[in-house]
């Protein structure tokens, strides 16, 4: 058992250092004693005993929740690298002596809640314990089941490491679990101290995506790249295979798996010809992303095959036309830019709902998109080498800087040894902090009505931690269907939706399919079986998918709605408003970039809503006439 109180000041510095630095990173952290397996389930584990300590009691009662804390954020990031990054939770339960028992992480929005599997872990030593939480619980609207979990539990008290950094869901979650009798308190609100600063700054880190996105409206962008120990990132030649080592080329796999997407520029992929996978089989894959204002690009490359995960080529309006058409053949999808820069594409994926970007281009981009402010983090591999050149590209080009005073410091610099590679990362812009409230949209536009997107009379909706997010097909929300003779229980609508693409086909690949959808953990795993498997097996989906679809949809979203009241409610609110999801790249069941979407999703939403209001006048009118 370890000792967590014992342990003298310089080791307790050290492991937070060590935490901070590979949160930044975005690497695992070792969980001793870890209470959740492989799969992402609570497990039943060693307790951890926290032994009587020598200082002072407030003192040592806050010193152990701050390790209980470090603790839950270490579980929280177990889940990046398995699905497209969501926010990342942990909690754990520790009983009033200091044990822990249970733990848990959220695998993925969707999937069960970190603290409901913590509560089956610890079962009857719940009532009166303690639990600690990275971040306050935020779900879709209506779903309480982690709060829940702990409420029915009778946990005694919550501490939590930050509020949510959405302004919609902040101070929510901890006034529900207050109006229940549980102490809460939230870290560095009530009391200060060093210790108390460097779990708080764990919590930060391990959410720094979602952080960022939040204030700053662009996705969290961390520039990764290789030098030889003179600064060069290929030889004169071009040739750039291989500066780092292998076991740093796994540490590069390791942050692609964690990331929504890869970003490198024209010059890459003419000269390196890069696939940009994680290449750890399986989990998460990335999109990846060039940029090229002239499409100056080959005809071939590893990029245009999308078999397996998708390529978006970002470019200046009206360029090359013809390419264009030849890159939608191949499956590849063509975004124009009126201004081709890096904030202007960092803005629009922030509007797809990126959380993080990881950026591997040139010293040229890469100089761009410092300037434009979007990258947040650096992570440099210096290798024990020496290429030499005068023409020998460097990892970042011409910033306009002629005096060493304006150079760029980085803030939390960490250092690692990586094989024979020195491993250099830090932020180049500081997590913002949560304290300060973040601005509405109703009080941004007070103060600036130019940055206010949309008009009063529509609702957008998109992800599902957004306001009304829980209107998304991807949405957290179980229904029961029809499935041949029988009925089932599907984990969301896009779970069902994409499982009716196999549905009637006699084929037995198809009925796998069907399965493994069903099965998928996720919203978003199931749809990328669903889209992979039409996109590489065309034969298995059934004839008549395009004639059925939207009914698919429509039975699902009238499912979900019927069976969850406070979902409906929320619907009928939106009366007089037009409904649009807000999805830039789906011109089907989205409003597209430039309203040049269909937006079906919306359409059959303000039909359900138009039905249910013609139902209450109904009712309103029999009840009248009874009357």
């Amino acid at each position: 058992m370890r000792d967590i109180r014992d342990e003298t000041k310089e080791e307790e510095n050290s492991k937070t250092k060590a935490a901070i630095w590979k949160y930044s990173l975005g690497l695992n952290c070792t969980i001793e004693s870890s209470g959740v397996n492989s799969s992402g389930h609570s497990c039943p584990i060693n307790s951890v005993e926290v032994k009587e300590a020598t200082l002072d009691n407030g003192r040592n009662h806050h010193a152990t929740d701050a390790s209980f804390i470090r603790r839950a954020a270490d579980l929280s990031e177990m889940s990046a690298g398995l699905t497209s990054p969501h926010p990342n939770f942990g909690c754990v339960i520790a009983t009033p002596s200091g044990k822990v028992a249970g733990e848990g992480y959220l695998y993925a929005q969707g999937t069960k809640s970190a603290e409901a599997l913590a509560v089956e872990a610890a079962g009857e030593f719940c009532r009166g314990s303690t639990a600690y939480l990275n971040m306050e619980p935020g779900d879709c609207h209506g779903d309480h089941t982690a709060v829940s979990a702990l409420v029915q539990a009778g946990v005694g008290r919550v501490v939590v490491g930050i509020r949510h950094p959405l302004q919609h869901l902040r101070g929510s979650a901890i006034r529900e679990m207050r109006s229940h009798g549980i102490e809460v308190n939230v870290l560095g609100e009530d009391f200060q101290s060093k210790v108390l600063e460097d779990a708080r700054k764990c919590c930060l880190l391990v959410n720094a995506p979602l952080i960022h996105r939040a204030c700053s409206r662009v996705p969290f962008s961390l520039l990764k790249y290789a030098m030889t120990l003179d600064g060069k990132i290929a030889a004169s030649s071009g040739h750039a295979a291989w500066i780092s080592s292998k076991l740093s080329r796994t540490r590069v796999f390791e942050l692609r798996g964690r990331s929504d997407a890869v970003i490198v520029g024209g010059n890459t992929v003419r000269q390196d010809d890069p696939r940009l996978t994680a290449r750890h089989g399986q989990g998460h894959t990335p999109t990846r992303i060039v940029m090229s204002q002239s499409l100056d690009l080959p005809e071939k490359a590893n990029l245009w095959d999308v078999s397996e995960v998708s390529t978006i080529v970002a470019t200046q309006r009206g360029a090359r036309k013809s390419y264009q058409k030849f890159l939608a053949s191949k499956g590849v999808e063509v975004v124009e830019f009126d201004m081709l820069n890096p904030r202007e594409v960092m803005e629009y994926f922030h509007l797809r709902g990126y959380l993080s970007i990881l950026w591997e281009c040139g010293g040229t981009l890469a100089a761009s998109a410092i300037a434009s402010g979007v990258i947040h983090k650096v992570v440099a591999f210096i290798a024990p080498k020496i290429i030499g050149g005068s023409k020998a590209p460097s990892p970042v080009g011409e910033l306009g800087m002629v005096e060493m005073t304006q150079a760029l410091n980085l803030i939390d610099v960490c250092y690692e040894q990586v094989g024979p590679d020195m491993l250099v990362s830090g932020f180049l812009q500081p997590v913002p902090d949560l304290l300060p409230v973040i601005p509405s949209e109703d009080a941004t536009f007070e103060i600036d009505p130019s940055v206010n997107p949309f008009e009063s009379s529509i609702i957008f909706f998109y992800k599902t931690w957004d306001l009304y997010g829980s209107f998304s097909n991807f949405s957290p929300h179980p229904i029961r269907m029809p499935y041949g003779d029988d009925y089932r229980t599907w984990s969301s609508v896009e779970h069902y939706y994409q499982a009716n693409k196999f549905v009637g086909v006699k084929n037995p690949l198809s009925h796998d399919c069907v399965e493994k959808i069903r099965t998928a953990k996720s919203p978003e795993e199931a749809a990328l079986v669903g889209r992979s498997k039409q996109r590489q097996q065309p034969e298995l989906v059934r004839s008549d998918w395009e004639d059925v679809k939207i009914e698919v949809m429509y039975m699902a979203l009238k499912c979900k709605f019927s069976t969850y009241p406070h979902l409906k409610t929320m619907l009928l609110s939106t009366a007089g408003s037009v409904l649009v999801e807000a999805s830039p790249h789906d011109l089907f069941w989205g409003g597209g970039r430039e309203g040049e979407g269909l937006n079906y999703l919306g359409r059959l939403l303000m039909q359900l809503r138009s039905e249910y209001l013609g139902e209450s006048s109904v009712s309103a009118e029999n009840t009248s006439l009874a009357l």
